[in-house]
């Protein structure tokens, strides 16, 4: 609010000239609409979410697992049953990566393994194609 002093009475002295000066009034308000026109998208905004239609999936299977062993004197176990060598490792490896469903590998080496009999069972599974392969009993090399 403004207050201008325009005309003087009889005496000289200024006369009070009481009008509203509404332009501040009018700024304040056009921010507020104009912060009012940005949040109303914001607040409106909808994210579409797919839900999936029909019936629900089947149980899930157990997936098949395969075990390799690998001893302290570095001999390979197939679930238990001895390997010939590295051919019959690859062998058998193969043909559960060629399974329409390839089973997991577990390899377990013993502490007293050699690293390369572990890497060189690794190594022949990635070649083949499987690709669930993973090595348990790491708990026996906790501290």
């Amino acid at each position: 609010m403004a207050i201008r002093f325009h005309e003087h009475d009889e005496a000289g002295d200024p006369q009070v000239m009481t009008e509203i000066n509404i332009t501040a009034l009018i700024d304040v308000m056009l921010v507020l609409l104009v912060m009012l026109i940005i949040t109303i998208p914001i607040q409106l905004h909808a994210v579409n979410v797919e839900m999936p239609v029909g019936p629900p999936p089947p149980e899930i299977i157990e997936p098949v697992v395969v075990k390799i062993e690998i001893t302290r004197t570095d001999q390979l176990l197939w679930n238990g049953e001895p390997v010939a060598g590295p051919a019959d490792l690859a062998a058998r490896l193969r043909s559960a990566a060629l399974q329409p469903e390839p089973p997991e590998v577990h390899i377990q080496p013993d502490r007293a393994a050699r690293y390369d009999t572990v890497a060189a069972v690794l190594t022949v599974s990635q070649r083949v194609g499987l690709q669930k392969v993973g090595v348990v009993g790491l708990e026996q090399f906790a501290p």
